[in-house]
């Protein structure tokens, strides 16, 4: 069982920068790949990010590559987003999700075993 908790939301103007959080209970963190969804609101949750327990590999939607980037810390146990070049249209709930899986789709929530509560992400204009 793992638990997730996301903090680093807020509101930040059009072209700002945001770093969020996720901070993992267990002790294998090191042994799940992790990502990032969002949900605006009106529509279905989306990937934004993802991250191979190996640390090799980084997966983006095509809609955030270049502005987006995801890391881990497994000394923490936490994963991070860096956001810059934040635009209105990546407001929304951020959630942050883990599986021990190695089946390498990152992009379908499906696939995905552990979610964290979410933290808002609002960008004004």
């Amino acid at each position: 069982q793992v638990q997730l908790v996301e903090s680093g939301g807020g509101l930040v103007q059009a072209g700002g920068s945001l770093r969020l959080s996720c901070a993992a209970s267990g002790r294998t963190f090191s042994a799940y790949r992790m990502a990032w969804f969002r949900q605006a609101p009106g529509k279905e949750r989306e990937f934004v990010a993802g991250i191979s327990w190996s640390d090799i590999s980084t997966y983006y939607a095509d809609s955030v590559k270049g502005r987006f980037t995801i890391s881990r810390d497994s000394s923490k146990n936490t994963v991070y987003l860096q956001m810059n070049s934040l635009k209105p249209v990546d407001t929304g709930v951020y959630t942050c999700t883990a599986s021990p899986s190695r089946i390498p789709i990152y992009s379908d929530s499906r696939f995905w075993d552990y979610w964290g509560q979410g933290t808002q992400v609002t960008v004004s204009s």
